[in-house]
């Protein structure tokens, strides 16, 4: 069975990223010491490195930035298959709505 999901509070992030980024400890180490995955501190550290110390906090920009990306990819999907509906008429439908469509035979057959 696994491990539970485990929570960080935003001040454990934060100071797990500046022991590697101000402190120029290796990333290998810290996660070794904090008993956390190396993959997680990396995310971390490079989410610093971009936002400074305001990257944990609820109102995160980056949060908020990606909540609206998500927004507007659902949009453009909409939008792509409402444009690729076929706007033209089957080949086999009739142009007129008092045309039947016959189809030929096949050669040799009666």
């Amino acid at each position: 069975m696994s491990n539970p999901r485990r929570k960080y509070t935003p001040e454990f992030k934060l100071a797990a990223a500046r022991l590697v980024t101000d402190q120029g400890q290796r990333i290998k180490n810290v996660a070794e010491s904090l008993d956390i995955n190396p993959g997680l501190l990396h995310q971390w550290r490079a989410a610093v490195k971009v936002n400074g110390s305001k990257v944990f906090s609820a109102q995160a920009p980056a949060r908020l930035e990606g909540e609206e990306v998500r927004k507007l990819k659902r949009e453009l999907k909409v939008a792509r298959e409402e444009r690729d509906i076929p706007k033209k008429p089957w080949a086999s439908a009739p142009s007129q709505n008092n045309e039947v469509c016959v189809h030929p035979q096949a050669p040799g057959r009666v």
